[in-house]
């Protein structure tokens, strides 16, 4: 599911070539395929997976990507220190060890940092969290 997901991710970032204002052709994406891995990673990942069916939900607008993950912070995460370096805990523990040898978890706790970086450095906005009891939303603004 997650090389399927990368994979729709590839297909559908906007890549934007510039010719005219640099002697040597640059493109730039309208998002950066890691933070949006990095995000849609955490959300399967951080989901709750007991007394829902929701599914995580990704959904594509023309300025925005917004991620919708059914269960809100958990154990030591808060609303306090949601997102902060190395704050993390295991709703699904099993999940990210598996996730983690299959490699597309690089080093927990660093996943949002990581997304916010690759953001930054592309020119986009930072991303945006809705923190509920029940889900996390987080929103990408396109750079475009």
């Amino acid at each position: 599911m997650l090389n399927a997901l990368d994979e729709i991710f590839q297909s559908h970032i906007l890549v934007n070539s510039d010719l005219t204002t640099q002697p040597i052709e640059t493109n730039q994406a309208d998002y950066p395929l890691v933070a949006l891995q990095q995000l849609a990673r955490n959300a399967v990942l951080h989901r709750l997976y007991e007394g829902t069916h929701a599914p995580v939900r990704i959904t594509w607008f023309n300025d925005r990507i917004e991620i919708h993950n059914p269960g809100g912070p958990f154990g030591q995460v808060n609303r306090q220190n949601f997102a902060q370096p190395g704050v993390t805990d295991y709703r699904n523990p099993h999940l990210a060890e598996v996730m983690k040898n299959m490699g597309y978890v690089q080093r927990f706790g660093f996943g949002i940092p990581i997304a916010r970086q690759a953001l930054e450095k592309n020119g986009n906005p930072p991303p945006e969290f809705d923190l509920g009891e029940t889900h996390v939303l987080v929103i990408i603004r396109s750079r475009l």
